[in-house]
């Protein structure tokens, strides 16, 4: 089933190919310059700490909705060994096998493909199975700071949490921005929140996927007009499921990987920033989040610190 129009023109809309190089490989990262950084520092404060990060455990937000996701499966190699001798100083080692999406993550652009490309108009053959992603791995993305914005959605609405499959439109962004007095601006990592996590944090991971909160279709443009760097939410498919356009599935994904070149993460834990937010009356921050730098790997866990 081919794409219909209405993907086509907004993707013409939002299109960021060619925009820094045709060697270009991080797409909407390039925003984020010294100069935002240096913004972004200003803004803390207190000092105040909050991990955004889900446990990394067996158990954890993959339930097999999605094939070939793992969650970690951990395992210990040496327990208390004396390398060198009897009374020596005794190790412990483990090993870890997992989806790099288990729980949470950031999606490298490579992450999606349409119509035979990726981002910046490479060929989506360049992502092989003995070298993983040619281009735009997730090891492009290096070192990852910068000013964060939360709009939650959930506490501008007036609920814990959306219901699910609701669609979260410009609408809602706007008067998450009104509700956090906060102008979202260029170079800044957005996260949204819908308080879905809410739902595997209470230990229902099965009624965590579906049916879901998330983006809407209309969003991207949203993000392309202020020039956002990157954006996560506390949902394990990002955008709203089931797709509010019915047969277009992951629509949102393909405008913010492939045709913005934006990162775009899920599965992130926003429940304590949300409250750290309320109590301090401000909703931006110094926020820390690089990946994991697999080389080819079309995504990464990530253990995102937010300081207020």
């Amino acid at each position: 089933m081919s794409l219909p129009a209405e993907f086509h023109e907004i993707a013409k809309r939002v299109n960021n190919w060619g925009r820094w190089g045709e060697d270009d490989e991080r797409g909407t990262l390039n925003l984020i310059t010294d100069a935002v950084v240096r913004e972004a520092v200003a803004t803390v404060r207190t000092g105040r700490r909050t991990a955004l990060a889900l446990p990394l455990r067996q158990g954890g937000v993959q339930s097999g909705f999605i094939p070939g996701r793992i969650d970690p499966l951990h395992t210990m190699v040496q327990i208390n060994q004396e390398m060198f001798g009897p009374g020596a100083v005794a190790t412990s080692d483990d090993t870890v096998t997992m989806g790099l999406q288990a729980a949470t993550h950031w999606d490298a652009l490579t992450h999606v493909s349409h119509s035979g490309r990726i981002y910046n108009g490479r060929p989506a053959d360049t992502i092989t199975a003995h070298t993983g992603a040619r281009f735009s791995s997730i090891a492009t993305v290096g070192h990852l700071v910068s000013r964060g914005v939360l709009l939650d959605v959930a506490r501008a609405r007036g609920v814990d949490r959306l219901a699910g499959g609701h669609a979260v439109t410009p609408e809602d962004l706007d008067a998450a921005e009104e509700f956090g007095g906060v102008r979202v601006r260029a170079g800044d990592i957005v996260l949204v929140r819908t308080g879905q996590v809410r739902v595997v944090l209470a230990g229902d991971r099965h009624a965590y996927g579906h049916p879901s909160p998330g983006l809407s279709v209309r969003t991207p443009e949203w993000f392309h007009a202020r020039d956002v760097a990157a954006v996560a939410n506390d949902t394990l498919t990002f955008e709203v499921f089931p797709p509010e356009i019915e047969g277009l599935w992951m629509p949102v994904h393909a405008l913010h990987l492939v045709e913005m070149g934006m990162l775009q993460g899920q599965n992130w834990d926003l429940e304590a920033l949300s409250t750290a937010c309320a109590e301090e009356g401000r909703y931006a921050f110094l926020l820390t989040a690089a990946p994991e730098p697999f080389a080819g790997a079309t995504g990464s866990p990530v253990a995102p610190v937010a300081v207020l």
